[in-house]
């Protein structure tokens, strides 16, 4: 990516340019040195493909395995091309989405775009964005663990289709509910996490709403997004 457009999206998520003491010779040691992370990802195994996309599509705007359909106005799928390297997951649509039935738009969505534009990903390309529940909890409270347990399914398909190489969770919510832990986000960030039977490679960040309420830590997410992306290097 050419360093003025980079940087464009780096003073769109609200972080400044920096550079390392002795000029750019320095600051290529830095980028060796991010990418130098050592990830080794079990291969997917050679299964059987899951139902299409328009099938798992139909299910989900169906679905009634927990109360939450009673009170959405539509379900959330995703959104992204059928087959992506990178899988972006959030929480839950909230009421934007929900009305839409596209996860990630108004001002969280544009901070997330930014925040992959800065790492050179483009969410219409290489990147299909989705939440662990698929229906909008009433007043966008936290997912209780039934509806995280009707929903996963979903996402465990939706990653069968995918086969993206590398996922990364948004958020605390998303992130304990895939890894099944209560470890404070904090302590996942910085490490390469595994999920399901495919072993695939996770990293976890901030939410971008968070993001929003609290910029004093989007210069922790930037590092959080370099991370990932030596990750996917080293996969690729």
């Amino acid at each position: 990516m050419q360093h003025a457009r980079r940087n464009e999206y780096l003073e769109a998520i609200g972080i400044d340019r920096w550079v390392p003491r002795g000029g750019p010779a320095a600051a290529a040691g830095v980028v060796a040195a991010t990418a130098a992370v050592a990830v080794t990802a079990a291969p997917a195994p050679d299964t059987q493909a899951p139902a299409s996309w328009e099938a798992l599509r139909q299910e989900i705007l169906s679905c009634t395995r927990c109360p939450l359909h009673t009170t959405r106005t539509q379900g959330v799928v995703g959104a992204g091309p059928e087959r992506a390297d990178w899988l972006v997951i959030g929480e839950a649509p909230g009421a934007e989405e929900d009305r839409r039935g596209e996860p990630f738009v108004g001002p969280a969505g544009q901070l997330l775009d930014a925040m992959l534009h800065a790492i050179g990903l483009d969410r219409a390309t290489n990147v299909y964005i989705a939440n662990i529940l698929k229906s909008r909890p009433p007043g966008n409270r936290d997912p209780k663990p039934e509806e995280v347990a009707a929903c996963l399914p979903y996402l465990v398909r939706q990653i069968a289709l995918l086969r993206p190489k590398i996922m990364l969770a948004v958020g605390r919510i998303a992130a304990q509910n895939l890894l099944g832990t209560q470890v404070p986000l904090g302590r996942l960030r910085g490490q390469v996490h595994h999920f399901g039977e495919f072993n695939t490679p996770l990293v976890v960040t901030y939410h971008p709403a968070y993001l929003l309420r609290t910029p004093a830590d989007k210069r922790k997410a930037w590092e959080d997004l370099k991370f990932a992306r030596s990750v996917y290097q080293r996969l690729t």
